[in-house]
C-alpha cells in the first residue's frame, strides 16, 4: 500500500540579504569597541588591521586596504588621540577636588569649576583677581593660585591659561599701566598667572602656555555690570590628551571659535 505524502508545510520566508550585512557590521564594530576599551593603548599597526575590515570588505568606503582616504582616516586618528583609562580617570577625580577644595569662592562667585571638550576649565572671575586695567595679581588672586598651583603638581597634563576681557575700552590703571586694547591686557595677564604658577608654585613651565582671546570669547551677555564681570576672567584650562594634541600638533581650533587672533607663549 502506497504511502500518503505528507502536505508540505509553507516555509517562512528567509531574512532579508541585507540583515546579513547589518549582522556583521554590528559584530564587527562590537570587537572594534571591546578591543579600544579593554586596551589602556592601541597600537596603530592594530588600529589600521582593524579599520582595514572596515573599508575593504564592506565595499562602500573608499581607500581600499588603506586609510589614505575616507572618514574613517580622521576616525583612526582621533581613536589613538584618545587618553588612557588612567588619565581619564585622574581628571574626573581632579574636577571633584577643585570643585571641593574651592567650595567657598565658588560660593563667593570668584571661581567657576567647569568641564568642556577642552578638559577641566577653572575660571577666575570678578574684580577680586586684578585692579581695573592692570595686569598686576591681587592678594586674593594669589591665594586662588597657590590653591590652583597645589592641584596641577598632582597632575601631568598640559595647562593652557587663556586672558579673558568685557567689551569696556581699556582705561589707564591706577599704578600707571597702559595698555593699548583688551588683547594687550588679557595677554598679559594670563602671562602673569603662568609666571606665577611657574615661580612661586613650581607647576612645569613646559607643561604650560598663555593665550590672550580679548572681548572676543565671553560667557555672557555683557550688558550688565554682573555680565561684565564674569566675562573678565582668566580660564586655567587642564587640557584633556586629545586637546593636547590637537593644540600643540596642528593648531587647529574648535568650529565653535569666535572670530579672533590667538596669541600662545610657551614659556
Amino acid at each position: 500500500m502506497a504511502k500518503k505524502k505528507k502536505k508540505c508545510v509553507e516555509c517562512p520566508p528567509p531574512a532579508p540579504i541585507w540583515l546579513t550585512s547589518w549582522g556583521d557590521m554590528t559584530t564587527l564594530m562590537l570587537t572594534f569597541f571591546v578591543i579600544i576599551i579593554g586596551k589602556p593603548t592601541v597600537e596603530q599597526v592594530d588600529l589600521k588591521i582593524i579599520l582595514s575590515t572596515f573599508q575593504g570588505s564592506l565595499g562602500f568606503l573608499e581607500g581600499g586596504q588603506t586609510l589614505s582616504k575616507g572618514k574613517m582616516e580622521q576616525m583612526g586618528m582621533n581613536m589613538e588621540n584618545l587618553p588612557a583609562p588612567d588619565k581619564g580617570k585622574n581628571l574626573g577625580k581632579a574636577i571633584s577636588i577643585a570643585m571641593e577644595i574651592f567650595k567657598p569662592e565658588i560660593a563667593a562667585k570668584k571661581i567657576q569649576v567647569s568641564q568642556d571638550e577642552r578638559g577641566i576649565v577653572i575660571s577666575m572671575i570678578g574684580e577680586n583677581h586684578f585692579p581695573p586695567g592692570s595686569a598686576h595679581l591681587t592678594d586674593e588672586a594669589k591665594k586662588i593660585l597657590f590653591k590652583i598651583g597645589k592641584l596641577l603638581r598632582t597632575l601631568d597634563s598640559y595647562i593652557r591659561i587663556e586672558g579673558h576681557t568685557d567689551e569696556t575700552p581699556v582705561a589707564r590703571s591706577p599704578s600707571g599701566e597702559r595698555y593699548e586694547t583688551n588683547w594687550e591686557l588679557s595677554s598679559q595677564r594670563s602671562i602673569n598667572v603662568l609666571r606665577f604658577l611657574d615661580e612661586s608654585e613650581d607647576v612645569e613651565p613646559s607643561r604650560m602656555s598663555a593665550v590672550s582671546f580679548g572681548k572676543y570669547r565671553p560667557l555672557v551677555e555683557s550688558n550688565t555690570p554682573e555680565g561684565r564681570s564674569i566675562n573678565r576672567r582668566v580660564d586655567i584650562v587642564i587640557l584633556t590628551d586629545k586637546q593636547t594634541q590637537r593644540d600643540y600638533n596642528d593648531t587647529d581650533l574648535p568650529s565653535t571659535k569666535v572670530p579672533g587672533t590667538e596669541w600662545q607663549q610657551s614659556q
